[in-house]
């Protein structure tokens, strides 16, 4: 054995680290973070980050020679009976494994830990003071989402825009839904799809509530509800207002972040680490189609 091999970190020396910075304790019941493909013997040099593990992501990560794909999504969410290469799921474990590379995943337990998805989309948006939007019952420092204020107001065409140059293009685009002159200062974000926690965005008194995911119904709902709100006095005006972004656009940002903190953490042990972030897009939309003369 060489010098350099005893100086290589195992999959679970590197694994340890991942579930130090997003502790799974921290993830929803219904998730499924961890190891999904890999042996914790296994020598890591290369890691590779990215939202979804697809073919495209990981064939990017064994033509880079990865010994490890870091996603945000789980791979095996759903209930799978087979990993045979006759299915699309069974294919690419038989790619991983073939190509020495493990897949990992910190899904919801990087939603809610610090230095997570939700603070990356906080720092994206420019907030300041930020505590969860959803506190972890364990710890207040953790939990799902992010409230926090700008440092000074803008309207809410200027922080779309914001919002919109700093993420990844996608076919969809920024959507938002309320009055694009109306200046807002107190806002909350939720990385992935956060259309469930608009009750919290409320009672924090959020002037808009960044997220992804909004179905029709759950926005129309939304917006008359706080014109409702604002037409009884409750409130003073029709917030929170609402920013809707690609779903993969808003976890996004986190890849950079975790592929440094490992990075950090691992050289803090005396061990080497090459690191690569994705920037494959991942959204399964590819193109938006308008009416000719129609505004978007």
């Amino acid at each position: 054995m060489t010098h350099d091999q005893l100086n290589e970190a195992t999959l679970g020396q590197v694994i340890d680290v991942l579930e130090g910075l997003y502790p799974p304790r921290l993830a929803e019941d219904w998730d499924h973070v961890g190891l999904t493909v890999g042996d914790r013997t296994a020598p890591v040099r290369r890691i590779c980050f990215a939202v979804d593990a697809t073919y495209a992501t990981i064939t990017e990560a064994l033509d880079w020679g990865a010994d490890l794909l870091v996603t945000h999504h789980p791979f095996l969410f759903s209930p799978v009976h087979s990993v045979s290469t006759d299915t699309d799921r069974g294919h690419l474990v038989h790619q991983l494994i073939a190509g020495g590379c493990a897949l990992f995943s910190a899904h919801t337990n990087a939603d809610a830990a610090p230095g997570g998805v939700a603070d990356a989309l906080a720092t994206i948006a420019g907030l300041e003071d930020t505590t969860p939007l959803v506190p972890d019952a364990n710890d207040p420092t953790c939990g799902l989402g992010r409230i926090g204020k700008l440092e000074a107001s803008v309207t809410l065409n200027e922080l779309a825009q914001r919002i919109a140059s700093a993420l990844p293009a996608t076919a969809q685009g920024v959507r938002v839904a309320g009055d694009l002159g109306a200046r807002v200062q107190r806002v909350a974000v939720l990385g992935g799809s956060g259309a469930s926690l608009l009750a919290s965005a409320v009672n924090a008194n959020a002037d808009v509530y960044i997220t992804s995911d909004y179905k029709h119904h759950d926005a129309l709902d939304a917006r008359e509800a706080a014109r409702h709100r604002a037409t009884t006095g409750a409130t003073p005006r029709d917030t929170p207002y609402l920013i809707d972004t690609a779903h993969f656009a808003s976890e996004w940002p986190w890849l950079t972040g975790a592929a440094h903190a490992v990075t950090q953490a691992m050289s803090a042990q005396g061990y080497s680490m090459e690191t690569w972030v994705s920037t494959l897009n991942t959204d399964p939309w590819t193109t938006r189609v308008t009416a000719p003369n129609h505004s978007q």
